[in-house]
């Protein structure tokens, strides 16, 4: 067994060695182009592209909003003089998510995609139309795509082949599951499994746990009967709260609720949901059903008895208990919306599960009902605390809706500022400094109220720095980004100038890149510079619309230890291979190793990384010496510091 263990160890290390250090670099081919030409008049074409997409890889459409990924553009030397480009292309339906790491939704093709260029010829002559086609294609990687097209008119066909257009508006939202960046459904379950536990701990249920296993145990006519009993209205509580996340799923569609995660309405709409929430929870009123229906169905218990009526009694329990249960599956189902599918039904299974549980063991146990701590003051505390983490959340879903609208009415520092009030109203609650309705007059705490007080306290003080440019690690993907702030380093601070405060002035040619780290981008001046202070080399193939560079510089890089190295160690060069600054012309030519032309600076740095290095993704990451030699295996993209941090290690100790 041991040997079988450390077997399946090593192997285990082994493929994440290959993970991390992508030993074999490739060129990545995941968009396969085929072209065709329409004769639409004797002046006007339609130039056809139909692309082929790799599972899981992302083709960005021309609508793609600036400051994400690279949408699709077309060139040609010849428009303007043989032809022009009559508007936009025509696109087939598109999909979109939104992309937390630039703060945009965007825009893009899975599997495949197929656009119409009409164009308009200047000279009736005109044989041939070559067009350059430049785009982004991205996974856990990205990859630059330029294609180079000639049409041959002659070739034209006369048949219009029709193409679904999809407008904007109508672009609908890829299920998170093939974006790789939702919660599984087994998360969904076990989030929504302690959403019904914490529903059980709130003063609407707690009480009816005795009362309910009293009943069975009193009603049936020996234990068995009553266990059965119990099973039986626990698996209808089930039932109910899955049916209501089927019917969710019914009504909406099965990836509806997704789309509707990254509408501005969705988000406002739940925004104010969840705060009215909170407030039932804090004590500001009662969210009640009709009496009427409780009664209606307290009066069908006592007629139809058996299962019927067992079925009756779970549905009374979520009638009566609706005004403490509503806030939490409320949350649920906004939260496994984000995911789409059948998201919605797994999630109130866990939260029925979880609700269900005790009434059948303690129908088995009832011994265990001695032991259960009886209802009081703490119920009431329980339901104040759901309301607080209510409150938190809510702000989320207005965070989403400034997002995607890109207005900055809402960003980074009011984010953490209303959380940093809300965490530190709930300690002072916990530790009894503030009183809210329903609140006994109690002058002590129990220690369980008092630790929770403590954990809030903490994490108040915990957010703190992130008013001053902490990324706060802990809650990634809550705040907005970095960079969606008033003050991107920080409020009261301007600049870490951790790299150029050791110096007088910043090397010639060089900037000040991420972290203030000391960077150059340009590959001979950084060569230069690194030869002159007898460092070795950190090239950085990336690129201003590449999300897991991004990911990279803000998770990795800013570690100390990392950025340690990266300040003192080594010396930057970071190649954007997506710059579209002109090249001069006497410097612009058509590759005779990949025939692509190079024509922009971007060009020139992915043309060098894929002739060079034989590969085309970024992040892509080399060490070198002064003679440009390889000091270690080039690193691709990985979240893991610690691995980073060896690689960088082993590469300085070589040099």
């Amino acid at each position: 067994m041991i040997k079988k263990n450390l077997s399946i160890i090593i192997l285990f290390w082994t493929l994440f060695g290959f993970a991390q250090f992508g030993n074999t670099p490739q060129i990545e081919e995941p968009v396969k182009w085929k072209t065709s030409v329409e004769k639409v008049s004797d002046t006007t074409y339609n130039l056809v592209f139909k692309a082929s997409i790799e599972e899981q890889w992302h083709l960005y459409s021309q609508y793609n909003p600036e400051g994400a990924s690279l949408p699709i553009e077309f060139y040609s030397d010849q428009a303007d003089s043989l032809f022009v480009f009559k508007g936009k292309a025509l696109e087939s339906p598109t999909e979109k998510a939104f992309n937390k790491t630039f703060g945009k939704e965007e825009i893009f093709f899975s599997h495949k995609a197929m656009l119409k260029q009409p164009i308009r010829l200047l000279k009736a002559d005109v044989k041939n139309i070559e067009v350059t086609l430049y785009g982004q294609a991205c996974k856990t990687s990205c990859i630059q795509i330029q294609e180079n097209f000639t049409f041959d008119l002659s070739k034209a066909t006369t048949t219009i082949e029709p193409i679904p257009v999809a407008e904007i508006s109508e672009t609908k939202s890829v299920p998170k599951e093939k974006k790789g960046t939702s919660k599984s459904l087994l998360a969904i379950f076990f989030w929504s499994f302690l959403g019904g536990f914490a529903a059980l701990l709130t003063p609407c249920v707690f009480p009816m746990i005795p009362m309910t296993v009293s009943f069975f145990m009193k009603q049936s006519k020996n234990k068995a009967q009553g266990i059965r009993n119990a099973i039986i209205y626990g698996i209808s509580i089930v039932v109910i709260y899955v049916l209501i996340g089927s019917l969710v799923t019914l009504i909406f569609g099965a990836d509806a609720m997704n789309e509707f995660s990254t509408s501005v309405t969705f988000n406002l709409v739940f925004f104010v949901i969840l705060i009215v929430f909170a407030l039932s929870f804090l004590g500001g009123f009662e969210i009640m059903l009709p009496s009427s229906w409780g009664t209606k169905v307290d009066e069908g218990v006592d007629k139809k008895g058996g299962i019927v009526g067992i079925f009756l009694m779970a549905l009374a329990l979520a009638i009566v208990s609706f005004s403490c249960t509503l806030p939490i599956v409320g949350t649920a189902l906004a939260a496994s919306a984000t995911s789409g599918g059948v998201a919605p039904v797994i999630s109130m299974l866990g939260f029925s599960t979880a609700l269900a549980l005790p009434f059948t063991l303690f129908a088995m146990f009832p011994g265990w009902l001695n032991a259960m701590p009886k209802s009081g003051g703490w119920l009431n505390t329980v339901k104040v605390f759901l309301g607080f983490l209510e409150l938190a959340f809510a702000f989320k879903f207005l965070s989403n809706a400034d997002l995607v609208l890109d207005i900055h009415w809402f960003e980074r520092e009011a984010f953490i500022a209303i959380w940093i009030a809300v965490f530190g109203a709930m300690a002072f609650y916990l530790f009894g400094k503030i009183k809210l309705p329903h609140d006994d007059e109690s002058s002590r705490i129990s220690v369980g109220r008092f630790t929770l007080g403590l954990l809030a306290l903490a994490f108040t003080l915990y957010l703190i720095p992130g008013l001053f440019g902490a990324p706060l690690k802990l809650i990634s993907g809550f705040p907005p980004p970095l960079k969606y702030a008033e003050s991107p380093y920080g409020v009261g601070f301007s600049k870490r100038l951790s790299g150029a405060v050791k110096q007088k002035k910043l090397p010639e040619g060089a900037h000040l890149g991420p972290h203030d780290i000391v960077s150059f981008d340009d590959y001979d001046e950084g060569m230069a510079y690194a030869k002159k202070v007898n460092k070795p080399v950190m090239l950085d193939f990336t690129g201003k619309a590449c999300v897991n560079c991004r990911k990279m510089e803000d998770y990795v890089w800013s570690d100390p230890k990392v950025l340690q190295v990266l300040d003192n160690d080594v010396v930057l060069i970071s190649l954007f291979v997506d710059f579209k600054e002109l090249l001069p012309k006497e410097k612009q030519f058509t590759s005779e190793i990949t025939g692509k032309k190079v024509r922009t600076i971007g060009n020139k740095w992915s043309e060098f990384q894929t002739v060079k290095y034989k590969t085309n993704t970024q992040p892509y990451y080399v060490l070198l010496n002064h003679k440009e030699e390889e000091l270690i295996t080039p690193y691709s993209y990985s979240s893991d510091v610690d691995a980073f941090y060896d690689w960088l290690q082993k590469g300085i100790k070589t040099f």
